[in-house]
C-alpha cells in the first residue's frame, strides 16, 4: 500500500466490488443467549474484525454468512431468533445449520485437535482420527452450497467471495464443484506450518489443492506466506511460482492460478486508544497501581493468555522463576507478575493438564520467592470485560508476551494502542507474528530459552523512561499506521484488482483434479 492513500483505495474497491460481495467465517457477528423465561436472544458481537467488515458490507448489501454458534438440536427455530440480529446490523445475516454431530466432529475434532496444534507445531497434540476429516469435508460443502444459495448459485465473476477461518479452507473448491464462478479469496489467521510439519497431515494434498482453489489467499506474515509456497512446491507438481510486486506472488498451473500474498491484520487502534481514555478505566488502572505497587512502588509485569500450550504460559513462568533467582537484587519484592489465563476449551484432556501445571508452577514460584507482603505471581484464571482489560493494558510497565507460535498475538497491539502514556516495554516472541511489525519497539525474545528471557526482562526493567517513551512511540505510531482498516483495504485492493476482468486459468482448463 506505499504511496497510495485509504481513501483512493477505498474508492478503487467501491468500483471493483461491482457484484455480491460475501463475507464467509466459521462463526456469525452475533452473540446468542438464553433467557429461562424468554428463550433465546440474538445481540450483535463485538470485535476488531466484525468492526473492520461491517462498514465494506453496508456499503456494498453485503451478506455474512457463518455458524451462528448453537447447533440444529438447541435451537431448531434459528432464523426467527435471528431476525432482529439481521436488522440491527444493517447487513443481511445467513446461518449455516449444523448438528452437533458435525459441531463436534469438525469445530472441536479438525480445528481443535488437527489443524489448530499442527499450525502451532504441536504435532504431538494431534489427533488424525478421519471422522474429523469427513465432518470437516461436511461442513465445508454446507457452508459452499449457502455461498451458492446465495449467489443464485452460479454467480459471476464480478461477486466477490472472502472466507476467513482455518475451518473453511475447502469452501472455494466445493463452490467450484458447484459450477460457481464467484472470485474467491481466503485469509489464514492462523500460522501457516512449515513443509516438514505440513507433511505430517494424512491429507495434506486435498487441502492444499483447496487452497489453491481460491482466486487469492493471503497469511499474516512473509514467514507463513514462505511456508505455504514450500509446501506448495513440494507437493504439487507442474506449477509455476513467480513473485508479481512486493509482498505478493503468483501461482500458475494448468489449472491453477492464484495470488499469494502477507497481510498482517491489526486492530482498531481508534477505539482502544479512545476507550483506554476513559476516566473509569484511567481510575481501574489506577487501583490496580496502587494494589500491586503500593507504597513500595512495585513494577507490574503483565501477561494476558488464552489456555493454550502455544501461548507459551508455562515457558514465562519458568523465565519469570529464573529471572527471581539470577535477579535478586533487583526484582524481588520489587516486581509483579500478573498473569491473566483465559479459559479455553476446558473439556479437552490437554487443556485441563496444562491448567493443572500452570497452577502447579505458581504455587512453586510463589512458595520459594514469595514472603509476607509479597506475592511474586497474581494468577487470574478468567475473562475479563473490556474496560478492565484495558486497565490492566494501562497499568502495565512490561508486558510480557511470549507465544510459542502464533499467527499475529493481538495482545500486543492491543497494549500498544491502549498505553497511552507510553511508560510501558513491550518483551514479544520472536515466533509471534506481530514480532515482524513491531521489531523496532520491542525487545524481542525466543521463549524457549528461559534465562535469556529472563535478562531480557530485567534489561526492559531497567529501560531508562527516555528510551520506554521513545520504543512505545514507535510501536503506538506503527500500529497505528497499519491497523485493522488498513488490513482491510490492503487485502482487497490486492483481491479485487482485476478480479472481474478475463476469465482465470482455471476456468478455461476446469478443475478435474479438485474433484
Amino acid at each position: 500500500m506505499s504511496g497510495t492513500s485509504v481513501a483512493s483505495i477505498s474508492e478503487a474497491r467501491h468500483k471493483a466490488l461491482s457484484g455480491r460481495f460475501l463475507i464467509v467465517s466459521d462463526r456469525l457477528p452475533i452473540v446468542l443467549t438464553r433467557d429461562e423465561s424468554e428463550g433465546w436472544h440474538a445481540a450483535p458481537a463485538a470485535g476488531a474484525l466484525i468492526s473492520a467488515l461491517a462498514p465494506v458490507l453496508r456499503d456494498h448489501r453485503g451478506t455474512w454468512i457463518g455458524w451462528p454458534g448453537v447447533s440444529e438440536e438447541e435451537v431448531p427455530a434459528l432464523r426467527e431468533v435471528l431476525a432482529g440480529a439481521i436488522q440491527a446490523g444493517g447487513y443481511p445475516l445467513r446461518p449455516v445449520s449444523l448438528t452437533e454431530q458435525e459441531k463436534r466432529g469438525c469445530y472441536g475434532g479438525f480445528s481443535g485437535e488437527v489443524i489448530w496444534p499442527l499450525f502451532h507445531d504441536l504435532q504431538l497434540e494431534c489427533n488424525f482420527d478421519p471422522a474429523y476429516w469427513r465432518a470437516y469435508q461436511k461442513v465445508n460443502r454446507k457452508f459452499a452450497r449457502a455461498v451458492a444459495n446465495a449467489l443464485s448459485r452460479k454467480g459471476s465473476r464480478s461477486d466477490f467471495v472472502w472466507v476467513h477461518d482455518h475451518l473453511l479452507m475447502s469452501v472455494a473448491a466445493e463452490l467450484r464443484k458447484l459450477g460457481t464462478t464467484a472470485t474467491t479469496a481466503f485469509f489464514s489467521h492462523l500460522p501457516f506450518p512449515s513443509p516438514d510439519v505440513f507433511v505430517k497431515m494424512p491429507w495434506r494434498d486435498r487441502l492444499l489443492a483447496s487452497l489453491l482453489a481460491y482466486d487469492q489467499v493471503g497469511f499474516q506474515t512473509p514467514r507463513d506466506l514462505v511456508n505455504f509456497l514450500d509446501c506448495v512446491r513440494l507437493l504439487v507438481p507442474g506449477v509455476y511460482l513467480e513473485p508479481c510486486g512486493g509482498r505478493f506472488w503468483s501461482i500458475r498451473g494448468a489449472e491453477i492460478d492464484l495470488k499469494a500474498g502477507a497481510f498482517p491484520i491489526g486492530v482498531d487502534f481508534q477505539d482502544l486508544a479512545s476507550r483506554a481514555a476513559q476516566p473509569e478505566v484511567e481510575s481501574r488502572a489506577a487501583a490496580l497501581s496502587a494494589t500491586f505497587g503500593g507504597r513500595r512502588g512495585r513494577r507490574m509485569i503483565l501477561g494476558v493468555d488464552r489456555l493454550d500450550r502455544s501461548k507459551g504460559i508455562v515457558e514465562k513462568l519458568r523465565a519469570f522463576a529464573e529471572a527471581l533467582a539470577r535477579y535478586p537484587e533487583e526484582l524481588r519484592e520489587k516486581v509483579v507478575l500478573v498473569q491473566i489465563v483465559v479459559p479455553s476449551r476446558e473439556e479437552l484432556p490437554r487443556h485441563a493438564a496444562l491448567r493443572t501445571e500452570i497452577e502447579r508452577l505458581v504455587g512453586e514460584i510463589n512458595g520459594r520467592f514469595g514472603g509476607l507482603g509479597w506475592t511474586p505471581v497474581h494468577y487470574l484464571y478468567r475473562s475479563l470485560d473490556p474496560l478492565d482489560l484495558l486497565a490492566h493494558y494501562r497499568a502495565a510497565d512490561v508486558a510480557l508476551v511470549t507465544p510459542l507460535k502464533a499467527g499475529m498475538n493481538l495482545v500486543a497491539k492491543e497494549l500498544c494502542a491502549a498505553h497511552l502514556d507510553g511508560r510501558a516495554a513491550l518483551v514479544l516472541s520472536e515466533f509471534a507474528g506481530a514480532a515482524a511489525q513491531l521489531a523496532d519497539g520491542a525487545l524481542l525474545v525466543n521463549p524457549y530459552d528461559a534465562r535469556a528471557t529472563a535478562r531480557t526482562l530485567v534489561r526492559a526493567l531497567r529501560l531508562p523512561p527516555e528510551e520506554r517513551a521513545a520504543r512505545m512511540r514507535k510501536l503506538r505510531d506503527r500500529v497505528r499506521r497499519e491497523d485493522i482498516s488498513w488490513w482491510t483495504e490492503s487485502f482487497l485492493e490486492a483481491a479485487l484488482a482485476g478480479s472481474a476482468a478475463e476469465p482465470s486459468r482455471r476456468e478455461t482448463a476446469g478443475l478435474a483434479s479438485y474433484r
